[in-house]
């Protein structure tokens, strides 16, 4: 593969403008028309131009920093794996640079590639789903960097996290196991969302070993807060036959479907069983408490920590086997009623 890093001469030319201007359209200058900066940011894309010589400074020095993209500030199921991740970088005098990307790859691509602008040391990504570019760009520019939050079933890239379909699989064999035949599910948007589509998966697979199935309109995605997932659970509660167990691949869902059977006057777990996935702090602390799949957040930001600070030192290294999760049993599951 060539490795030739391209430089901004070679993206002025593309673009058929002088070198100045294309350094002033890379860096957003109100100075440049709209077309030009367009035709100069095409160019720098195709030729895989990243601005500033990040590429020949990651190869020569350190910048002591490594940057996280993660899909949302808006769900604190990420905060602890952050939080851990910071921590242990601190301890090795790495600083963290933090970006999110509201589940666009698009986006994500972006804010990454800035990121490398900036001469980031390594990559801590979420989950499997990426642009190829982003993958593309990484290899180029030999950043290393690591996936969490799930496994990746070819090994094609190194990961730190957990099976979500064979722990979505444990949580639907669990109410199984209690009886319940009449299923529902709460989840995320699967769109760009591998984690939400494996739980999602396990929980089928789960169904069908047992000759069940979740049927389409068993299946509520909604975007991540407390009030989707109470709408989500006031729309099961409304059909004519309602489900007698409802898993939530998330436990922010799970919660705001714990509230929503509180206000409507459902009883769990004597009407209805929830269950949820991640086992957030508050999960303890609702009435009945919520049934939940413990996920190690903080484990999970150590290791990526401990991976990439030893593939900095040029060691090449597998990434640790598959996190283990915990079932955590509380209130909010039981049989189904009579």
């Amino acid at each position: 593969m060539d490795r030739t890093t391209p430089k901004l001469s070679d993206v002025a030319r593309m673009a058929g403008v002088s070198e100045a201007t294309a350094s002033r359209a890379l860096s957003d200058s109100q100075l440049v028309r709209e077309k030009t900066r367009l035709r100069v940011a095409q160019a720098a894309e195709l030729l895989g131009y990243v601005a500033h010589g990040a590429a020949r400074a990651l190869a020569s020095r350190r910048s002591g920093t490594i940057g996280a993209v993660i899909p949302t500030l808006n769900n604190a199921i990420f905060a602890t794996s952050v939080n851990a991740l910071q921590q242990s970088l601190a301890q090795a005098s790495y600083s963290l640079f933090l970006a999110s990307h509201e589940y666009d790859p698009k986006t994500e691509l972006e804010v990454a590639r800035r990121l490398i602008e900036r001469s980031v040391d390594a990559l801590v990504l979420v989950g499997t789903d990426h642009d190829p570019a982003l993958f593309a760009m990484l290899e180029k520019f030999r950043v290393p960097y690591v996936l969490t939050w799930a496994i990746d079933r070819q090994r094609r890239h190194p990961c730190i996290g957990f099976d979500n379909r064979a722990s979505a699989i444990e949580v639907a064999r669990h109410l199984l196991d209690l009886g319940h035949r009449r299923f529902a599910m709460i989840c995320g948007i699967g769109a760009h969302n591998d984690r939400v589509r494996e739980r999602v998966a396990g929980v089928r697979d789960a169904l069908r070993s047992r000759g069940l199935q979740l049927g389409e309109q068993d299946l509520i995605e909604k975007p991540y807060s407390f009030a989707a997932g109470g709408e989500a659970m006031r729309e099961f509660m409304r059909r004519p036959q309602r489900p007698t167990a409802v898993i939530c691949a998330n436990d922010v869902h799970a919660i705001g479907a714990h509230f929503a059977c509180a206000a409507l006057g459902v009883e769990i777990p004597r009407e209805v069983s929830i269950t949820g996935f991640d086992d957030m702090e508050i999960s303890a602390l609702l009435r009945p408490g919520l049934t939940t799949m413990r996920v190690p957040k903080a484990e999970l930001g150590r290791a990526a920590a401990e991976y990439l600070l030893e593939r900095l030192k040029g060691h090449e290294i597998d990434a640790p086997e598959p996190l283990q999760v915990e079932w955590v049993e509380r209130g909010t599951t039981a049989a189904p009623p009579d």
